[in-house]
């Protein structure tokens, strides 16, 4: 009996002592029993750098959060129209400028008229060629910059030259008294007084169909401004000599020079120089048209 005793005690010491064992396995692991696990202290974690983009690529080095990014380039626009400082149809002393200053540089081949019309347009365009700018046919402020660099300031005769087309030898009915001697050889009006030349300037005809007539003839009468009755076309500073013929000022001799003709009158193309001479030719001056 003792000895079962004594068997039975060991028995219960030795699964008392395993259970110890147990227990103090499972706290130093922290867990299980209610004691609490060791705690180790806490650390912050670094803040980020950046975010991850939506897309999975690696994420901005950058710390400081960004705007949605700018465009590279800014938005392209339409240029302004450069400005128009002498187009055609223009008359004025700035145009007469221009004439003579591409006068100089061999694009315009006659005197200066101040009227800027499709010859002058041509020569324009000639001349943005000769310098890389748009070749428009009008004069904005590049093209004038430009001229004014290429050109000198013209004299008081380059801008007002008596005549384009040389003067030839005055026929001998021009050489006594007061004459509009005019020339169809060489296409121009010359003002003689005493047979000394005053003024000269370049003229233009009628066609084959309406030829000016030649001979020895006066000034029956004068207008400053007329319209023709039979073509309704402007004729200023008109001087008639036979019937209804007669030397006046023509913008379409201005502006396409000898690539057209007259329907018989004597045509001028420098206003300013005829406007001078209609004040100082008096009706009953001799006028004489020759070759």
């Amino acid at each position: 009996m003792k000895r079962s005793s004594s068997v039975i005690r060991r028995a219960v010491l030795a699964a008392a002592s395993v259970a110890l064992a147990t227990a103090c396995t499972a706290q130093a692991a922290g867990g299980g029993g209610s004691a609490s696990p060791t705690k180790t202290p806490a650390t912050t974690a670094p803040a980020p750098t950046a975010t991850p983009s939506d897309d999975g690529k690696a994420p901005s080095a950058s710390t400081t959060p960004t705007s949605e990014a700018s465009p590279t380039e800014a938005p392209t626009t339409e240029a302004p129209s450069p400005e128009v400082m002498m187009r055609d149809g223009d008359e004025s002393e700035q145009v007469r400028e221009l004439q003579a200053r591409l006068r100089q540089l061999d694009h315009f081949d006659r005197a200066p008229t101040g009227f800027y019309g499709t010859m002058t347009a041509r020569s324009v365009k000639a001349f943005q060629k000769t310098q890389g700018l748009p070749e428009r046919g009008w004069v904005d402020a590049a093209t004038w910059r430009k001229l004014l660099g290429a050109s000198r300031k013209p004299t008081a005769d380059e801008l007002k030259p008596s005549t384009t087309n040389q003067l030839d030898t005055p026929d001998a009915r021009c050489m006594t008294g007061r004459v509009l001697c005019i020339s169809k050889e060489s296409r121009t009006l010359a003002w003689m007084i005493d047979g000394k030349v005053v003024s000269a300037m370049d003229v233009r005809f009628g066609s084959e169909n309406t030829p000016t007539r030649e001979g020895t003839f006066s000034v029956g009468w004068k207008a400053r401004e007329w319209t023709s009755t039979i073509y309704h076309t402007p004729m200023p500073y008109a001087m008639f000599f036979s019937g209804g013929q007669a030397v006046h000022y023509s913008s379409d001799f201005a502006a396409r020079g000898y690539n057209g003709a007259s329907h018989g009158c004597v045509n001028v193309r420098d206003r300013a120089k005829l406007a001078a001479l209609f004040d100082q030719v008096k009706v009953g001056d001799k006028v004489v048209v020759h070759w």
